[in-house]
């Protein structure tokens, strides 16, 4: 079931709790939701700068522990690039793949999962696209949307 809310996606409830969010096979870090990942917690960020460019592909998924474990954050590889000169940088088939692994990972740890808007701000995507992959590959899970209070 998926559930939209206004809020804060970096402060999920209820937990153990599995943020998700997407980046790119390129290296970058430092623009949209990854901003306010950082400023919550560091070792996302750390964790994925530390990824060599040759695991840095399209669907792999970094699962990384926060503190007590009580959330944990996966940094989904579903963007090819940086740029929109060919069109929206986001890959609809690796964030399908990427989210499969999530939906495993989650039900193996019972963990609840949360995002904002994955693949529709920097990456370009549109969420009609983008909702029905959630939709197919999270089914069964207690899965929640945020979209930032105005």
């Amino acid at each position: 079931m998926v559930r939209y809310v206004e809020g804060d996606a970096t402060l999920p409830q209820p937990r153990p709790a599995l943020i998700v969010h997407v980046c790119n096979d390129v290296g970058a870090w430092a623009a949209g939701f990854v901003v306010a990942l950082s400023k919550r917690y560091r070792e996302p960020e750390k964790a994925y700068r530390g990824i060599t460019p040759g695991e840095r592909v399209l669907g792999a998924v970094q699962f990384v522990a926060i503190g007590d474990g009580s959330v944990t954050v996966a940094n989904m590889i579903a963007q090819a690039g940086i740029t929109r000169l060919a069109g929206p940088p986001i890959s609809y088939p690796a964030l399908e793949i990427s989210l499969t692994r999530v939906a495993d990972f989650a039900r193996k740890g019972r963990f609840s999962i949360h995002m904002p808007r994955i693949g529709c701000g920097l990456g370009g995507g549109r969420w009609g696209s983008v909702e029905p992959i959630i939709e197919r590959t999270l089914d069964g899970l207690d899965v929640t949307v945020y979209d930032l209070k105005r």
